[in-house]
């Protein structure tokens, strides 16, 4: 091999082990896909490069990521297994090399039809992992009107080993985040089926919660944490006795101090989970109030955590809209009008701002209105 030849191999070996290294750095798929995308083009000196995933149940692939304005279009594309150059791929779970696309009977003129590309060489390799199918990645149009090459298709195979395990990493991971959220749910449920007044109150407090943050243009990092907080705000009454917990009627002032312990007895619990510190935080201060008048550490502003200043006015909404056997809830509109007389008092006023506009925007609706919707 002549020198310009290793350095050129070199440089694309060097490519491939920085790909590599970014896509190792996340486990959040839609990160992954996009990196993928754009370290195909790199790679194999390619114009677009396309990923296209395996869904298992209706054995076909789907473009997972799509740019350009006619993405949201090619995003609905799915090729049955065998059908197309991606789909033939999938079912012989062989790489591919075809320089002429007009000259094969595979090709798939629908997407270029669709989006306006004009697709002439197509390098496409098999995403497998454990001989499990995931996808198959494609490179699109060698640049400068090229051919690829059989080192092209070397490198893309090397290539398509380290997607197909960073994709798996990042299914399995999302897998067991999803089973710890949908347990942290049940259990959350069980604790609430003690309580027949309070039916759905944690899924509605939970969707309370996340509109505000999507208000607050919160990271996705902070709004799991805002859900998971949400969901487990209440866990501490599982230490409330039956007789408080259940009883028909308003409580006595004992008997409100008892169940002004939950969020201590949650704290207690949570800790115990050392992964979750973030989290309690949020739990054990939803029943602090802005002005310092809360409890249980009579925290005030912003010393109170962003996660429990929120769950507050979810929480308190909920309450107020809610029917109990000794009253009807309220109204939507004379809850909402009780919020903004707490504004700066009881609740944070970015908190409420962004409460009401979640509520004007209709994304959030209590008790009263869901039944009221469900009978008619």
């Amino acid at each position: 091999m002549e020198n310009n030849d290793c350095l050129k191999e070199l440089e694309r070996h060097k490519k491939l082990l920085s790909a590599t290294l970014l896509l190792n750095s996340s486990l959040e798929p839609s990160y992954i896909h996009n990196k993928t995308i754009e370290a195909i083009t790199e790679i194999v000196s390619a114009e677009v490069g396309s990923l296209l995933l395996y869904d298992e149940e209706k054995d076909e692939l789907f473009f997972d990521v799509a740019l350009g304005d006619k993405g949201e279009i090619i995003k609905k594309i799915r090729l049955k297994i065998g059908e197309g150059i991606a789909g033939s791929v999938a079912q012989s779970r062989k790489s591919l090399i075809v320089n002429d696309v007009n000259k094969d009977p595979r090709f798939f003129r629908k997407a270029d039809e669709q989006s306006g590309f004009v697709t002439r060489s197509i390098l496409c390799s098999p995403l497998i992992y454990k001989q499990k199918l995931l996808g198959v990645i494609q490179a699109i149009n060698k640049k400068g009107n090229d051919i690829f090459t059989d080192e092209d298709l070397n490198l893309f195979e090397s290539f398509a080993n380290i997607v197909a395990i960073a994709l798996e990493n990042a299914n399995l991971y999302n897998k067991l985040k999803e089973t710890f959220f949908q347990t942290s749910f049940a259990l959350a449920e069980a604790v609430e089926k003690r309580d027949p007044y309070t039916g759905g109150h944690v899924k509605r407090v939970t969707e309370y919660c996340l509109a505000i943050g999507e208000e607050l243009g919160l990271d996705k990092e902070t709004m799991e944490k805002i859900e998971l907080s949400a969901i487990l705000h209440d866990i501490g009454k599982i230490g409330i006795d039956d007789y408080i917990l259940r009883k028909p009627s308003p409580l006595e002032a004992g008997e409100i101090e008892v169940m002004k312990s939950h969020p201590q007895i949650g704290l207690e619990i949570l800790n115990k989970v050392r992964h979750l510190s973030d989290i309690v935080v949020g739990t054990f201060s939803h029943h602090e109030k802005y002005d310092g008048t809360g409890y249980p550490k009579g925290l005030k502003g912003d010393e109170i955590p962003l996660i429990g200043r929120i769950i507050a006015v979810c929480d308190t909404y909920d309450a107020m809209t809610s029917n109990r056997p000794y009253r009807k809830g309220l109204d939507d509109i004379i809850a909402i009008e009780e919020i903004k007389k707490q504004r700066g008092k009881q609740f944070d006023p970015l908190i409420v701002d962004a409460f009401i506009r979640a509520f004007e925007r209709g994304k959030i609706i209590s008790q009263n209105k869901r039944e009221l919707n469900h009978e008619n």
